[in-house]
């Protein structure tokens, strides 16, 4: 994808902050981003948005900037998605081919995924991803793409992914409430895996893990596929509280304590080493001890690192992960945390950042924290599924970024449907107008 005008967005919608880029394929097959937009998440908690008005209100400050500093009139955007509610699971497809005469070819193969697609769900749950594994065609196994082989039955392993239809349908109406459309919606750790992780990182093994502000979000590869995804509940924000009420100081003071002095090592610190924060008003300050602050850090993340242990024994692949874990997202930071992943764990540990795939002109962007934003862009150019500019040649404009958007907006597909049509069922069950529905 070498021509310029094709620009895609991408919302990170996180628990700490949103944030809205703008970006585009150079030459050198790097990414170039061409506008940023962050402003302050005050309505979403642990991955999931708590309070319309206010997310809303942040999409749009958010986009706003970035679209201001692209030149870009942004209406479509690849949002990502995350929260507890996530869940995921192995499958089995199977298809028969008619024309079995014939090679298989793209069609066949979508044909199978779009018929798991369709497959019953529990009660409240839609399918997000269905990524195909390997495939089976007339019992020759083990093949990665089918596509030009012959046989009569194509069969295929799948990792599903899915999320409650609540959680996608509020994020959905934000994202219409703010003027825009999804693109598409893309699981954040798929995102963050495209910004962070090499192929051969993917195809030796290796573990992807997220540590956002409301949430912990892992993927493991193997073979270059995805085997096993999940989200578990707690992030960078419930250390900040963990310091909040061990130190009893203020939330702002201690995510500062965090950020500036925080330590995942307590045998790294000190004894007798003391940070003084400011008191309330007309009082003294108050002094904390760093190593009773590297304790209370300590505990949680080991805590937080059991989790992660837990969700590897349980995707199988254990034994399999030649390139360890890649640790990314803001909490990926805090000091002597990879020495701590791997004192707990026994795997490699590095930090992981978008720093490869971004331009060099792009330095601000290349910290962990931005790299499920850059992934989705990354997404949004790798699915090839956006045209972003209009060209209007016919007024005598060739090649300038007028309208983030395709001239006809396609059909919305069944997932959106099954949406909208809850959501105004809701609607009528409450009596209420849309712009009267917030603050759920």
């Amino acid at each position: 994808m070498k021509n310029k005008s094709e620009l895609v967005v991408g919302l990170d919608i996180g628990t700490t902050k949103i944030l809205c880029l703008v970006g585009r394929e150079n030459e050198h097959g790097k990414l170039e981003i061409l506008g940023v937009g962050k402003a302050e998440s005050l309505g979403v908690k642990r991955g999931e948005v708590q309070n319309i008005k206010d997310t809303v209100e942040s999409i749009k400050k958010a986009v706003a900037m970035a679209s201001e500093e692209s030149k870009v009139n942004i209406k479509k955007v690849n949002v990502g998605i995350a929260g507890i509610h996530i869940r995921s699971m192995q499958q089995h497809g199977m298809a028969i081919r008619a024309e079995y005469t014939k090679e298989i070819d793209e069609t066949d193969v979508n044909g199978l995924i779009e018929k798991m697609k369709k497959m019953q769900m529990q009660p409240g749950y839609e399918i997000i991803h269905c990524l195909p594994q390997e495939f089976i065609v007339d019992e020759r196994i083990g093949v990665k793409d089918p596509i030009g082989m012959f046989g009569s039955k194509l069969e295929a392993n799948f990792h599903v992914i899915t999320g409650h239809i609540s959680a996608a349908q509020v994020i959905y109406h934000c994202i219409e409430r703010a003027g825009l459309s999804i693109q598409d919606l893309i699981l954040e750790p798929l995102a963050s895996s495209d910004a962070v992780l090499t192929e051969e990182e993917k195809e030796a093994g290796v573990v992807l893990v997220d540590i956002g502000g409301g949430t912990t979000d892992i993927a493991i590869f193997h073979d270059g596929i995805i085997r096993h995804t999940a989200v578990l509940p707690f992030g960078g924000n419930i250390i900040t509280d963990d310091i909040r009420m061990g130190c009893n100081v203020l939330q702002r003071n201690a995510e500062k304590l965090k950020e500036n002095h925080g330590n995942a090592l307590a045998s790294m610190v000190k004894d007798n080493t003391f940070v003084s924060i400011p008191g309330l008003k007309n009082r003294q300050p108050k002094e904390i001890a760093l190593k009773n602050l590297a304790l209370i850090i300590q505990a949680r993340m080991k805590e937080i690192i059991q989790m992660v242990n837990s969700e590897i024994r349980a995707s199988g692949y254990e034994k399999k992960l030649i390139g360890g874990i890649v640790l990314t997202g803001g909490g990926a930071m805090l000091k002597n945390l990879k020495a701590l992943f791997e004192l707990e764990t026994g795997f490699d540990v590095r930090i992981g950042s978008p720093a490869e795939f971004l331009a060099k002109n792009d330095r601000s962007l290349q910290h962990p924290m931005h790299a499920t934003g850059v992934g989705l862009v990354l997404q949004g150019i790798r699915n090839k599924r956006t045209v972003l500019t209009a060209q209007v040649e016919d007024e005598g404009v060739t090649g300038q970024p007028i309208s983030v958007t395709q001239k006809n907006d396609p059909p919305r597909g069944p997932f959106y449907q099954k949406i909208l049509a809850g959501f105004k069922k809701i609607q009528g069950m409450l009596g209420e107008d849309e712009e009267d529905y917030n603050d759920r």
